[in-house]
């Protein structure tokens, strides 16, 4: 007994002790919870991510703690990182709508843009949040541009400015008197909370051609860094003695909202104090200045009121004083309702900027204005991370800023350079065609929806045939593609293309691009109940009914016929020559359709679409037969349509 009771307190004694290490675990949680919170609200959200961490294993709502952790990486600019957390929300129930948008978002962030897509196709049918629900249409609708993207000019070769570069962010590269000038994290002094970096400083270093494998001396610009504070993103003009470059986002929201824009000037061997510019919005984040080659006009990226969505690009004029004139919009036709900024003027005077609300790759994507409509440049100067602050040192080469992976630190410096290698683009040009039961011609077919399937059956784009019925692809290199066309009351026409094989020897290639057209006929043929098609090369060893691999290839295409008309069902008829007792040829060919019927089903197709009929000599094509091309006409396999389903 007594052995009993002292069981008994133990047991208590453990469960209390359990009871207490929970409850204090629990609390311990909450007080973790409750510090991230503060430091979210101050935007320092790396000592956020920090303490959420700390509370997520005892946390008593792991779902909302895992969305503040990729909350806290999407607003410091870690989208990629934030997508197992969001994901991690999600599948705990949590249900705040906004994370369903921006987990999309982080999946295309990290590349992965079949996930990306069916995540942002489901938010846009099913939100409630009008401007999210926008954003994510709008998105979905890139996602068709996206094939394109991938397939680019390829007109650039890039590298890593390897032995520039740290572990901290590099960005912003611009060339000044043979030296190459960026912004970076590196450093040695109080990190900024926001991200974990340090605080951004302007820096220079001799230009040489080979960075990516030398670097020489690197040097703060004096006179303008201030000490916990960013300083980035210097733009030149006036021969360089004048500097407008961002400052702020000092990790407090007290005074001015975040960042403004200065200038300062080159006199008597040093930088002026810099000064706020009036251009500025005192309740706007005002950034990424650049000058015109001239120097004449200063385009700039502000998220002020009247904008079109998240930040927009500006430009202001100068006078012959260099007094800035009044900000303009550049319009919708560069701007979006994401974000737009990092301009660059070439010197050949074409301009450059950086977008997410265009189609893109990922993130930030950079692009090229033609006609005044921008661009995309495609990879590899751009990824699916961050590419942006392009700079053109010479119509075939200079620098950009990203954080793809592969890098050495946050944003990486690369080197670019044009492509000696000549480029080939592929299109496919089709033509839709009708054919009705018994019209003597096929006729085109305006206006019909033609869908670009890949090898797995995936949609990769859609268009709309023309008024004469055609209709125009752009392809990918070593590609195999389906085209695929329905219309009610017709079979689906369905073409496969292939560009595998098919790029000329570059000592072939007579211009730096070449266009390759490859044709196409998509045909609607009116299904009509009851009338025999013969399946050709449908051949048996003598006296078999086993499926030889020749008349397996012949039934793969009636399985995807039955694929693409799920509303069919048929019969499949097996008929012999006269040759043999009638008899013997009725219960071959039913065994012949039987085994056909088989093997269509272990495709997946549903057994009761699929009818076997063996009519043996019954259905003669040619009576009389005497030769063997006649015997063969007769020893044939045929399906029927018998239902259609409304």
């Amino acid at each position: 007994m007594l052995q009993t009771n002292r069981l008994t307190y133990t047991l208590k004694h453990l469960c209390l002790l359990a009871l207490i290490a929970l409850f204090v675990s629990a609390c311990g949680a909450t007080q973790q919870i409750g510090k991230g919170d503060k430091r979210f609200e101050l935007e320092q959200y790396d000592k956020a991510i920090e303490y959420y961490k700390g509370a997520l294993a005892n946390a008593k709502n792991p779902g909302e703690v895992n969305y503040k952790i990729a909350e806290s990486y999407r607003l410091s600019n870690r989208l990629a990182e934030a997508e197992p957390y969001y994901k991690a929300a999600l599948d705990a129930g949590f249900k705040k709508e906004d994370a369903y948008y921006y987990y999309g978002m982080a999946l295309k962030a990290n590349g992965k843009y079949e996930e990306a897509l069916n995540q942002l196709q489901d938010y846009a049918r099913i939100g409630t949040n009008s401007r999210l629900k926008g954003l994510a249409a709008r998105e979905v609708e890139n996602f068709g541009q996206l094939s394109d993207i991938m397939r680019g000019t390829h007109a650039f070769e890039v590298q890593n400015l390897t032995a520039l570069n740290t572990e901290a962010s590099e960005f912003a590269p611009y060339i000044l008197n043979n030296e190459l000038v960026f912004s970076s994290t590196r450093t040695g002094g109080k990190a900024y909370m926001g991200n974990g970096e340090g605080f951004i400083d302007i820096y220079a270093t001799a230009l040489t051609d080979s960075m990516a494998e030398k670097a020489g001396e690197v040097r703060k610009y004096d006179n303008v860094n201030l000490e916990g504070i960013h300083d980035a993103l210097a733009t030149f003009a006036n021969d360089g003695k004048t500097m407008v470059f961002a400052r702020g986002n000092e990790g407090s929201k007290k005074g001015r909202q975040n960042v403004d824009l200065f200038v300062t000037y080159f006199r008597s061997n040093a930088w002026t104090e810099p000064k706020l510019l009036t251009i500025n919005d005192a309740r706007a984040w005002d950034s990424s200045p650049a000058f015109s080659p001239d120097g004449k006009t200063l385009y700039f990226s502000s998220d002020r009121k009247g904008g079109l969505g998240g930040n927009d690009i500006y430009k202001v004029t100068l006078d012959e004083n260099n007094r800035f004139g009044s900000p303009e919009n550049l319009g919708p036709d560069i701007n979006t309702p994401g974000n737009e900024s990092f301009v660059h003027v070439s010197p050949d005077g074409t301009l450059y900027i950086a977008s997410d609300g265009l189609p893109g790759l990922g993130n930030l994507d950079l692009f090229r204005v033609e006609n005044g409509k921008p661009v995309n440049m495609g990879a590899p100067v751009n990824s699916p991370g961050d590419d942006f602050s392009i700079y053109f040192q010479s119509p075939v080469r200079g620098f950009f800023s990203s954080n793809r992976e592969g890098g050495k630190g946050g944003d990486d410096l690369y080197g670019f350079v044009k492509s000696q290698r000549k480029q080939v683009n592929f299109f496919v040009d089709g033509t839709v065609y009708l054919r009705r039961e018994g019209a003597k011609q096929q006729t085109i077919v305006p206006n019909q929806l033609v869908i670009l399937q890949n090898e797995k059956g995936q949609k990769l784009k859609e268009t709309t045939s023309d008024a004469e019925g055609k209709f125009s692809f752009s392809l990918d290199t070593a590609s195999t593609y389906s085209l695929v066309s329905e219309k009610a009351g017709f079979f689906t026409a369905r073409q496969r293309i292939t560009t595998v094989g098919k790029i000329p020897s570059q000592d072939k290639l007579l211009e730096d691009v070449t266009d390759i057209r490859l044709n196409a006929t998509l045909l609607l043929n009116e299904i009509v109940k009851e009338k025999p098609i013969v399946l050709e090369n449908i051949f048996y060893d003598f006296d078999k009914a086993d499926i030889r691999p020749d008349a397996a290839i012949e039934l793969d295409k009636l399985v995807e016929v039955l694929q693409d008309n799920p509303n069919i069902s048929i019969e499949l008829s097996s008929h012999t020559d006269v040759r043999g007792s009638d008899i013997y040829n009725q219960d071959l060919s039913q065994r012949r359709a039987e085994s056909a019927v088989e093997y269509i089903i272990s495709k997946g197709i549903d057994r009761s679409r699929i009818t076997a009929k063996g009519y043996g000599e019954s259905r003669l094509v040619v009576k009389n037969a005497k030769t063997d091309a006649e015997h063969q006409r007769n020893r044939r396999t045929e399906f029927k349509v018998v239902r259609i389903r409304e």
